[in-house]
Order: C-alpha cells, then structure tokens, then sequence
C-alpha cells in the first residue's frame, strides 16, 4: 500500500469521524424548569433508607484527595456496615442509619456510588474503581484516540466531558439524579466550586431551582466530574443559567434575613448567594471547578444549609426529623502535608513543592476552621432545638424529654494514628487516581482503625446501648 493511499485512508477516516462526531461536540446541557415544584426532584425531604430511625440523624463528609479520599471514605462505609446497633427494638448495621453524605472531588465518588447503587458498593467498587488505573485510563483517552482529538478541538467540548465519559462507562452507568432519587438511600450531596465567585454549588434540586435547572435528567459522573475537575489538570464543567423563569422565590425565612440586611451575619452571606444567580446577565453561565477550592471537607454543605434556613430547628422541620435526639457528624479527612525536610534546607523549594505547600497549606488551615464553626456551633444549635421544644417551660433532658438533644463530632483523619511514620506514610500518598492495591486496602483499614478507636464513636455507641 503506497503512502499517498495510506493518508487518503487516514484523511479519509477522519473527514468521517468528523462528520459522525459534529453533534457530539458540545458538552450536554442541563435542562431548564419550567416551574419549581418544592414536592418533587432530588431533595433532602424525599431521602431515607427504609427502616432509619427518625431519633438520630447521620450525616457524613468524605473530603477531597484523589483515590487516596475515595478509599479512606469506603473504609469508613465497611466500618459502619460493620458496627451493629438497636434502634427501636431492631438490630441494624449502622450504616444503614445514614441520613446524608456530602462528597467533594475524590470522597464524592464513594459517595455517589454510595448514593446510587447502595450496599452493592461493597461488591464492585474496588475492582471498578479503587484499584483501577483511572489515571491512566484517562491519559490514553485524551491523547491515543484520534476521534477524541477532534472533539477536543470544539471550544464547547474539553477534557472533563472525556472524563464524565469515562467515569460513566466504568463506573456510574449513565445514571441520573432521577435514579438517585428512586434509590432507597441517604440524601447524596456532591460538591463543586463556581470558578468566577468562589461559591459552593451542591448538586441537589433545591440549589437548582435558583438558576430554574431541572436536575433529575442531569448525569451524576458529569456532578462528580466537576467535583473533582482539579484547575489545569481538568476543564470545568459548564452550567446554563435560567433564572428568573421557574417562578423560584427565597423561603420566607430567607427573605426575612435578606429584609434585615445585617451584612455582618453569615446567614445574609448565605443568602447573597442566592442573588449572584438571579443575575441572569452576568451570570448567564456557571463554571464549575474541583469543590476542595471552596470546601475540600464537604462540611459547609451541612453548615450552609443551617444557615439557609435560619436555624438548626427549622432544617429538622424540612427533613421530618423533629424527633431527633443525636445528630451524629462523622468527618472523614485525607488531607495531605507539606513535607516537613524544606524546613532543614537553605535553598529554594522547587516550583512544584510551593505549589504543593499552597494547596496543602490553605486547605489544612480552612479544614480546621471549619471543624472549629461546626464544634462551635453545637452548643447554640441545642439551644435552638431545646426552645423550641420546650418552651418557656422545663427543659427535660432526660430521654424522651423536650431537651433531649446531643451532638456528636467524630473526626476520622490521618492525625489521629499513634505511629509518626504511618501518619507521614498516609499524608504522603498522592492525591491522584491510581495508588497501589496495598495502598487501597492500608487505607481502608486505617479508617477501620480509626473510626473504631475514636472516643466520639466509642461514647455514641455506648449511650445507644
């Protein structure tokens, strides 16, 4: 075969595979709604898992950092399916008490294969996607197919659409936020960060009605690309903007903080988000970024919601769980550290490990602040709950009583294992998405391990016996 026939067959092919490929140059687009119907769509209100207690509320944070996240968060999961309690006369694992998880970048994987398929996670998940080069799997995507070539040439296609292909055909089976609305499992919150306003956008319907987006058509492995669309390494991954066309309005809770415009409260920073949205002409499109950029703990998702609603009590209203008596917050943190050998030496760090040290440094620090509002703020939060149960009469804080209320933070984070050298170890992993087998299943065990031994966990369990 000559040469000049061996490139007309390659012209050729392509000439083809541009045809064949034009529609499929541009990211797919989420769906305008029509009007905001506050009783259907992918909202907290509508998740449980059969049989959860309504006395205690679970919620769940996997952080950010690659595959090392992904399987300290599904250490955590095998812990609590593990880890047998009675609640209303019946033995149940509980992990099936769970009432909400909120994921960012690689903690948002565990978490929406979690949310979708439920306990089958302990099936496949290793093999689909823990000890799987996903890595690599994507570099042979981006640079060895000659068909993606030309999709990457749109401007309105990029590297995390090839991604959310990808992790659609491995992992999540085209599915939708309308099937993790007909799963039979906890409330699923996947994060992301507008790239122009820094603000934390969650995948859930109630956040949608903002920019009038039906949800329920919208891929779930496009959400956990976006979570996980690391700057430079990835592409955003775009939203349209439609508000101001569903008929959306603040909850009148939300308005009331916004008519008193105390622009010193963190709710009135709360709900000026609300408003950056409403701006259809500057805000006609939404960017989105990897959701450690704002929060890497997925924390603020529970945090920001209290706030949306002006109250602890008034978000137990929303949910149904009025009759809670513990709320249970269990963190899980795989954050890194800076190596600690550039404090030994004279020269210049590299470029890379000040660009380590920046990320590493800044999410370390927000990381504690965050847990520090959360801690702080269970103290006023019981208050709350108690006032409004109550009264102006006794607060009963016997069981059963109006005032029997308490919160449990239970950290679960590399800091806690006694042994230096296994600290550094796990901190040191990289926050890619390929580690080693051993990797996986060391991690795995060390959120066994530390979930285990933790004091918080170890006095839950011992006052639900």
């Amino acid at each position: 075969m000559s040469k000049v026939f061996r490139l007309f067959t390659l012209w050729t092919s392509i000439s083809t595979a541009i045809f064949s490929l034009s529609g499929c140059l541009h990211y797919p687009i989420n769906k305008p709604l029509a009007t905001v119907d506050p009783n259907s769509g992918y909202r907290g209100k509508f998740k449980v898992q059969p049989g959860n207690s309504d006395e205690m509320l679970i919620f769940l944070s996997f952080s950010g950092g690659g595959t090392r996240a992904s399987a300290f968060s599904y250490g955590v999961l095998e812990e609590l399916r593990n880890t047998e309690v009675t609640m209303n006369g019946q033995k149940r694992m509980l992990l099936h008490e769970i009432d909400g998880i909120s994921g960012v970048s690689g903690g948002s994987f565990t978490a929406a294969y979690y949310g979708l398929f439920g306990d089958r996670i302990f099936e496949d998940f290793e093999t689909k996607f823990l000890k799987k080069n996903v890595q690599g799997g994507l570099t042979r995507r981006f640079l060895i197919r000659p068909d993606n070539w030309v999709r990457l040439s749109s401007p309105f296609f990029s590297r995390s659409d090839l991604a959310a292909e990808y992790y659609d055909k491995i992992l999540f089976e085209k599915k939708t936020f309308q099937d993790m609305t007909a799963s039979k499992g906890p409330m699923v919150f996947i994060n992301a960060t507008d790239m122009v306003t820094g603000i934390r956008v969650a995948f859930q319907q109630d956040a949608f009605d903002i920019i009038c987006s039906d949800l329920s058509s919208y891929p779930v492995a496009r959400a956990v690309t976006a979570s996980s669309a690391v700057p430079v390494v990835l592409t955003p991954i775009t939203l349209r903007n439609y508000s101001n066309n569903c008929g959306f309005t603040l909850p009148e809770e939300a308005a009331r903080v916004q008519r008193e415009h105390d622009i010193s409260s963190r709710s009135f920073h709360q709900i000026s988000n609300v408003a950056v949205y409403q701006d259809v002409a500057k805000h006609k499109y939404i960017h989105l970024v990897d959701g450690g950029v704002s929060d890497n703990l997925g924390l603020r998702a529970a945090i920001d919601r209290v706030l949306a609603f002006g109250s602890v009590w008034n978000t137990l209203k929303y949910l149904k769980l009025e009759n809670t008596r513990k709320v249970v917050f269990v963190v899980v943190n795989a954050e890194t550290e800076v190596p600690s050998h550039w404090s030994l030496l004279g020269k210049a760090p590299t470029i890379s490990a000040m660009f380590g040290a920046y990320s590493s440094v800044s999410v370390t620090r927000y990381n504690y602040e965050t847990v520090m509002l959360l801690r702080e703020s269970f103290r006023r939060w019981t208050e709350e709950i108690q006032k409004s149960r109550c009264g102006d009469g006794p607060i009963s804080t016997e069981p059963g009583g109006c005032g029997d209320i308490k919160f449990y933070l239970v950290e679960v984070k590399f800091d806690a294992l006694r042994d230096e050298a296994e600290r550094h170890y796990f901190k040191g992993m990289p926050t890619s998405f390929k580690l080693s087998d051993k990797q996986v299943d060391d991690l795995r065990d060390a959120a066994h391990r530390i979930l285990a031994e933790s004091e918080e966990f170890q006095q839950l369990l011992a006052e639900l016996k």
